[in-house]
């Protein structure tokens, strides 16, 4: 199966869940995601990667438009309901690939990324085609969890989701970021870094990740080493600590192939 017709059924399984939950739907972010679209005056926004819509609902009302986009239908069926009972009408949604993006050149004035750049097969390639459909001086914003430094840390990071998760790719360092958004073209600064509280039941339960996944996650925390137990603030239910970052990004400059 393709990577991108894995995270669009593991997905679309759990759209509903997604909606609800409160690593989603709560955080500061958001509010800074709703002060960047209102310092714009009207942008047309695209939300990459929306899932369950919290970035479009936290930008519509400073917006003369977003598009939500996204792989999974069922997500923007949740995205399409959620939006109109909000009363937020400028959402409208469109189904596809963050790799390759159905839109013209310059078609956004900002493009919103929140928790989703980790699940795609080729972030380099998709932020190629961001600053492709942003017009020149367009604002790029990302949003996602972020790896640690360390490798040992590092390391188990990624065990740890691809085990609840097997449409996980890769949760990336800062510096990774910054590399990958240098070389498309971006100027860019880290605006804000904090730490996330895995809830470990309601995390592998959002997933539906099965039994004995689940059982290999705990194992996994029972015996790494305690540098990893430290950083990660590994309570004994196995809740976790983990890093995200939002970079704020300009267009500038020339791509580097």
């Amino acid at each position: 199966m393709k990577q991108q017709t894995y995270v669009a059924q593991q997905f679309g399984e759990t759209a509903s869940s997604y909606l609800s939950s409160s690593v989603h739907a709560q955080g500061a972010d958001l509010a800074a995601l709703h002060a960047i679209a209102q310092s714009m005056q009207g942008p047309r926004v695209l939300d990459l990667g929306c899932g369950a819509g919290h970035a479009s609902f936290a930008v519509a009302s400073a917006a003369q438009s977003v598009v939500a986009y996204d792989l999974s239908a069922q997500m923007l069926e949740v995205v399409a309901g959620a939006s109109g009972e909000r009363g937020l009408h400028n959402i409208s949604t469109r189904q596809g690939d963050a790799g390759r993006l159905p839109f013209a050149n310059a078609s956004f004035d900002l493009v919103l990324t929140r928790f989703s750049a980790h699940h795609w097969p080729d972030v380099q390639g998709a932020l190629h085609e961001v600053r492709r459909v942003l017009r020149a001086g367009g604002r790029f914003v990302a949003i996602d969890i972020t790896a640690p430094q360390a490798a040992l840390c590092d390391t188990t990071l990624q065990a740890v989701e691809l085990l609840r998760d097997g449409s996980h790719v890769r949760d990336y360092r800062l510096c990774e970021w910054e590399a990958k958004l240098k070389n498309a073209g971006f100027a860019h600064h880290v605006s804000s870094q904090w730490k996330l509280t895995m809830r470990f039941d309601e995390w592998v339960a959002r997933m539906r990740t099965p039994a004995l996944r689940v059982q290999a996650i705990r194992s996994l925390f029972d015996t790494a080493p305690d540098e990893a137990r430290a950083y990660f603030n590994l309570q004994d239910d196995y809740s976790f600590d983990i890093d995200a970052a939002m970079f704020e990004a300009v267009c500038t400059g020339q791509e580097i192939s």
